[in-house]
């Protein structure tokens, strides 16, 4: 099976080995479900569904059949929908349970199969001004999160706090597993910058300063080798960092690829990525530009074998090939209205879109 189990899929890279068959005209829908408002994106797991929405001032998580969309269980608590109303993080499906985090904080972890609260804890810290946002990423016996100063760690079987790095706002980007420059560990796009943590610890390995306004660092951070790209928007742009020796070093930067919270996609030493509204093809080694296609608003993109599927803002489904020699437009659609702001999921076949009203679509992709 090709299962999406987490926040960007197995490798949380935005990458699936699954082709997509649809060519041209409006790719069929297999059903429709309405799951509240918010931004988190899909789990694909053994058949079933996880995602998390807001009505009314209540989270819901959702567990729905993959396949007809009917539901097979859900779990409500209170939370406030705050601005840009709904939930953030997306679940992280593993061993049978279900980890969420709600923008207030509180992290719950759920039986995958009937939704029974293993446990819950609520992580404490300053708000960041749009809520918490990072997805959940087990490594090992520990569940950490984008939450403090540079991120938070559980007990993954019981909740409890192993470490935690201070009570200062977070960053809004997901935590990333890395072996880079001689080292491993797990990449915290914070508030103020880049840190790289020991998982085990939380100690800090490096750093490095990126400050962007209302602090807003939400794209995760990609590792290939002994390099790190991180970029934000506001004007900020991105950056290519070499790895190893101390403090990391600036090889490139520039202000042709803001991701304002989609992350780029690295495929073949090409980066392809939203750079606020735009599209663009950079090459990893230089940051020099390929091409570009405007008019995706803050959309975000997945690839598929060697196409891109990008999501627009509006609910444009766009395909394109993910070739840095020229920009091949394979096919185009409207498939959802409203305001989609979250990455498409790819898993088995099905590719699944929402939009921050509520609305949740599975299109078939098979051709």
């Amino acid at each position: 099976m090709a299962d999406w189990p987490q926040w960007r899929g197995a490798l949380r890279n935005g990458v699936t080995s699954e082709t997509i068959g649809w060519r041209g005209g409006k790719p069929r829908q297999l059903w429709q479900a309405t799951i509240g408002q918010g931004f988190s994106s899909v789990a694909v797991k053994s058949g079933k569904l996880y995602t998390t929405g807001n009505v009314n001032n209540t989270d819901w998580v959702h567990c729905l059949d993959a396949v007809t969309g009917k539901v097979v269980w859900q779990y409500k608590y209170a939370c406030g929908a705050g601005d840009y109303p709904g939930t953030r993080a997306t679940p992280t499906v593993h061993n049978g349970n279900v980890y969420t985090l709600s923008r207030e904080g509180l992290a719950l972890c759920l039986s995958a199969d009937t939704g029974k609260v293993v446990w819950q804890q609520k992580l404490n810290c300053a708000q960041p001004q749009w809520g918490i946002c990072g997805s959940a990423l087990i490594a090992g016996d520990r569940a950490i999160y984008n939450v403090g100063r540079n991120g938070t760690a559980l007990d993954k079987t019981s909740g409890r706090i192993l470490w935690q790095s201070g009570s200062d706002a977070p960053g809004y980007a997901a935590p990333v597993p890395f072996s880079a420059g001689g080292q491993d560990g797990i990449a915290i796009f914070a508030a103020k910058g880049l840190v790289a943590v020991n998982a085990a610890t939380g100690k800090p390995l490096w750093q490095f300063p990126w400050d962007t306004s209302y602090d807003v660092n939400a794209a995760d951070p990609i590792f290939s080798g002994n390099n790190v790209f991180i970029a934000s928007n506001y004007g900020k742009g991105g950056a290519l960092l070499k790895l190893g020796g101390g403090q990391p070093s600036v090889v490139w930067q520039t202000r042709a690829m803001k991701n304002h919270f989609n992350t780029c996609i690295l495929h073949k030493g090409f980066l392809y990525g939203n750079d606020d509204n735009t599209l663009r093809c950079l090459e990893w080694a230089t940051g020099s530009e390929r091409w570009s296609l405007r008019g995706i608003d803050k959309g975000g993109l997945i690839l598929a074998g060697n196409q891109l599927v990008v999501m627009g803002g509006r609910g444009e489904l766009i395909l394109l090939a993910a070739d840095p020699n020229k920009l091949t437009e394979q096919a185009r659609a409207t498939v959802l209205n409203g305001t989609c702001w979250t990455h498409p999921v790819l898993a088995n076949g099905v590719l699944y879109v929402r939009n921050q009203e509520g609305t949740l679509v599975a299109l078939n992709m098979r051709g």
